[in-house]
């Protein structure tokens, strides 16, 4: 590996920066300790700007590069938010907090980061600027979505994006990519369906919203089977299935919700298309009323290609060759740094976490071997786009 010599050096104190933020996770946009930390840091580095407060509790520094020198903007994002999980690792940072934990690596994200950000502020060995994007509410809050709307590529000019994710099952050292499609859209829904209720020793004179739910939980596996082209990608989880109150009542209604997953519009469109239309009808067979609310949530994590390539010839040059896969299969899993993506062109890669617990599980932790290795690839990242 080609590390660059000061961040590895730093390594102790920048794992330190993520213990401490994991001792102390917060959720979706209740960051403030979390932002308050990162603003500190950014000032004591001598970063030029330090704004909190975008897309509600997000916060972006801003480094220039040598005095004199114009150029363009880049961003390099992490996120800051944790989970609603018990943990269960019993290391000494362990969360402090019962019922929240750092499940997804969100600490080692920011912590790296903030490491790269001290580099580049003491080395600004580059023409143009950094923005540092440190991110609230990735878990399903969209605050990717919000720091967009509030303007953050506008008002920092910002011209290319970029992201990164730790990988439990990839070796440390090691980085995955590709081009198009890496993570997929996530859609939700939830489905009301009213029946007539009445004595279960008497269902002739009811309209049974559990048999009519069933149903349609049964019906809405044919999408992948039988409406969508085998080479495609589409997922439908049917994750919440609510009806009754006794052994002996049938109910008035039944509630289902759940999440669609899926690579391309088409496909996108062809499901939330497709589940109305088994609601409704297959209701309606069983003598119900099918009712559905769909929400269009995060939208496809989708790698632009010079910038794939780009990101990709970086990686290499820390990991070495032959320790960056260019054709990662996608995953059906999501994030909203397809927001950003959606506005600016960028990349998004995954990095090696080594032989952990698996994302959003109870026993997972940030590994911080991998430390200098993505505070590695930030730093050559950004001085590579900002080559004079």
């Amino acid at each position: 590996m080609q590390l660059v010599d000061d961040v590895v050096s730093m390594k102790d104190e920048v794992a330190e920066w993520r213990r401490t933020l994991h001792a102390d996770p917060e959720l979706l946009y209740d960051v403030h300790n979390t932002a308050a930390f990162v603003v500190d840091k950014l000032k004591s580095f001598g970063c030029d700007e330090v704004v909190p407060g975008i897309g509600r509790t997000g916060v972006v520094g801003i480094i220039h590069g040598r005095p004199g020198g114009n150029g363009p903007a880049i961003g390099l994002r992490a996120d800051m938010d944790a989970l609603p999980i018990n943990e269960i690792t019993g290391v000494p940072w362990a969360s402090k907090t019962p019922g929240k934990m750092h499940a997804c690596g969100h600490d080692g994200h920011t912590a790296m980061l903030l490491g790269a950000a001290r580099h580049l502020a003491a080395t600004r060995n580059f023409t143009g600027s950094v923005a540092v994007i440190f991110q609230p509410a990735e878990e399903g809050g969209a605050g990717g979505r919000e720091m967009v709307k509030d303007g953050m590529m506008e008002r920092f000019g910002i011209t290319k994006v970029f992201g990164m994710h730790n990988l439990p099952g990839l070796p440390v050292g090691q980085f995955a990519i590709r081009k198009g499609p890496l993570m997929a859209a996530t859609d939700i829904f939830d489905v009301t369906i009213k029946g007539r209720g009445g004595h279960a020793a008497m269902p002739h004179q009811t309209i049974d919203p559990i048999v009519a739910a069933s149903a349609i939980v049964s019906s809405l596996q044919s999408i992948a089977s039988r409406n969508a082209n085998p080479l495609e990608s589409v997922v439908v989880s049917v994750t919440k299935f609510i009806g009754g109150s006794a052994y002996n009542i049938i109910p008035e209604t039944v509630e289902l919700a759940g999440t669609v997953r899926t690579l391309s519009p088409e496909m996108r469109d062809l499901a939330e298309t497709r589940i109305g239309e088994i609601v409704r009808n297959v209701a309606a067979a069983h003598g119900a009323e099918g009712t559905l609310n769909y929400l269009r949530n995060y939208p496809v994590t989708f790698n632009h290609s010079d910038e794939t390539d780009f990101a990709a010839d970086i990686a290499e040059s820390v990991a070495g060759a032959g320790k960056v896969e260019r054709e990662q299969p996608p995953t059906m899993g999501g994030e909203d740094f397809s927001f950003m993506l959606e506005a600016r062109p960028g990349a998004f890669i995954f990095m090696g976490n080594g032989d952990t617990a698996g994302l959003h599980h109870p026993a997972y932790d940030f590994n911080d071997d991998a430390i200098p290795v993505g505070v590695s690839y930030w730093v050559k990242l950004a001085e590579k786009a900002l080559a004079a």
